[in-house]
């Protein structure tokens, strides 16, 4: 979305917050013993306080508030009540929403108290990451030399990227221009942020596998050769300069 007033900037802050604070609030209330359905209508009971809508279940029909995905799973998790979390468990939350029009983005990877199986290093890679791509995003950069990055420094940690999720633009919707801001250096995507729009960052940090892969209940993503990925996402408005980081009440950083 390209802002071009103060009503649309102070739109998308809104219900960035929104989106950011329900992740938070997610997080700080997840705890071993409950099932990923009592997590999920948690957080669909602060979408509705805060006047938003749930943007997978609004444009998507997601039988969800939010996608929770747990362990082995990559993306786009269900919320059951029969999916209980437990100490040491790898969790993704992604909270996406609409407010009055404008929509917002954000999700992260947290391990559920002791880290019993020795997450830490892959949630703490793709925070780091994250954060290194788009310091580096302003308005004229190519989109692929923000791919490139990430995977160099997946690589560089010892991990690899899932190819076939990628960050987008959203804004007046939940995907739009641009359409696919990589993991990778994809040299045939030619496209360069442009200044004064506002775009998800998302990174897709993995041990094993380097394409998701959608399961029976046609929503579910797991790696094409196993193992556990770490995701972080942003909404972001682009400048001339240093990024404005509209999803930066979600904490994911600390």
């Amino acid at each position: 979305m390209s802002i071009t007033t103060e009503e649309e900037l102070f739109g998308m802050k809104r219900v960035s917050k929104a989106v950011a604070y329900t992740l938070k609030e997610m997080r700080n209330f997840a705890k071993p013993g409950i099932s990923t359905k009592q997590l999920d209508d948690f957080g669909g009971e602060i979408l509705q306080d805060l006047g938003a809508k749930s943007a997978p279940r609004l444009t998507y029909q997601f039988p969800g508030w939010t996608c929770i995905s747990v362990n082995n799973e990559v993306a786009h998790g269900i919320p059951s009540d029969k999916k209980i979390l437990k100490e040491g468990d790898l969790v993704n939350v992604d909270v996406s929403a609409e407010l009055n029009g404008f929509w917002s983005d954000n999700g992260g990877s947290f391990v559920l108290g002791e880290d019993l199986h020795q997450h830490h290093l892959l949630v703490d890679a793709s925070k780091k990451i994250l954060k290194k791509a788009i310091n580096q995003i302003k308005g004229g950069v190519k989109i692929s030399e923000i791919g490139r990055l990430i995977e160099t420094e997946a690589r560089k940690s010892g991990f690899r990227v899932i190819k076939n999720l990628t960050g987008h633009g959203v804004g007046r919707s939940l995907h739009e221009a641009p359409h696919e801001i990589a993991n990778f250096y994809d040299r045939y995507n030619f496209d360069r942020f442009r200044k004064n729009t506002t775009v998800a960052v998302e990174t897709f940090i993995s041990t094993a596998s380097s394409i998701a892969e959608t399961q029976k209940d046609g929503w579910t993503l797991v790696g094409n050769k196993g193992g556990f990925v770490a995701q972080h996402e942003h909404t972001i408005l682009i400048t001339g300069d240093k990024p404005l980081i509209l999803t930066a009440e979600n904490d994911i950083w600390i």
